[in-house]
């Protein structure tokens, strides 16, 4: 297994969802009606949306919301959710991908296109940042699940590509054709994840530092605030001084 990297997904950083559960659980039940709609609506027959409920389950998200999200894709009344990515570049030149579930890809393209003028970066065409990553599954443990070694070991066992470690948790990674298998596997050792779901992992890294790391912070938190955004990526390399020091 590969080495550890400080690449982080920023909506993780330690505060951020406490800060907008609303805003959260208003992404997650997306995300459940999606999987819903495009499968049975059973989470033991969908493996989609038996994910999306496991991550709304590790966000504490109420179950009555979970089944009103069930049961919204159904309806007659259900919106229909397009799956979009946008791939651009952010201040330092760092590489975003930028995942999004909208009812209206007018709004959504020009919400994303505009956030990304108004912190210096620009969107390219698809592909154009996407190459210089891998999409992998990504399986998210707290650090209380147990030590590097004993997270390492369970993470072979489970057939698991690689784990990066730091204070606050465990991210391990698989193939993504096996995401579910290593999951369920590593359920049975280690119990529930914080997070299972598809990612896209950097094969390199982009350091950023000085004021591009103001902006491009403001860029990611500008996304992640957007209604129709799902999750955002980036292939960049910040030192933790420089994330403190613009109140990250």
């Amino acid at each position: 297994m590969a080495g550890h990297s400080k690449f982080k997904n920023i909506m993780h950083r330690k505060g951020r969802a406490d800060a907008q559960r609303s805003k959260l659980f208003s992404k997650l039940s997306r995300e459940i009606t999606v999987a819903a709609k495009t499968g049975m609506p059973d989470p033991a027959m969908n493996p989609r949306l038996r994910l999306a409920v496991a991550n709304a389950r590790a966000e504490s998200m109420p179950k009555d919301n979970i089944e009103r999200a069930i049961k919204k894709a159904s309806g007659a009344d259900a919106a229909s959710y397009e799956e979009i990515r946008y791939e651009g570049f952010g201040p330092g030149g760092v590489g975003v991908i930028v995942e999004v579930l909208t009812d209206n890809r007018n709004r959504a393209a020009a919400n994303v296109r505009s956030l990304f003028s108004k912190h210096g970066g620009n969107l390219g065409e698809t592909g154009s940042v996407s190459f210089m990553f891998d999409r992998v599954g990504r399986i998210v443990y707290p650090a209380s699940a147990g030590g590097e070694d004993a997270m390492m070991e369970a993470a072979i066992e489970a057939g698991a590509d690689d784990v990066e470690s730091d204070e606050e948790e465990h991210v391990v990674f698989a193939a993504f054709e096996a995401l579910n298998e290593v999951a369920a596997a590593l359920e049975a050792a280690l119990g529930a994840a914080k997070s299972t779901g598809l990612a896209w992992r950097p094969k390199s890294l982009t350091p950023v530092e000085g004021d591009a790391v103001g902006t491009l912070l403001k860029l990611i938190d500008g996304l992640e605030d957007d209604d129709d955004v799902q999750t955002v990526w980036g292939n960049y390399d910040i030192s933790d001084a420089d994330l403190e020091a613009f109140g990250a």
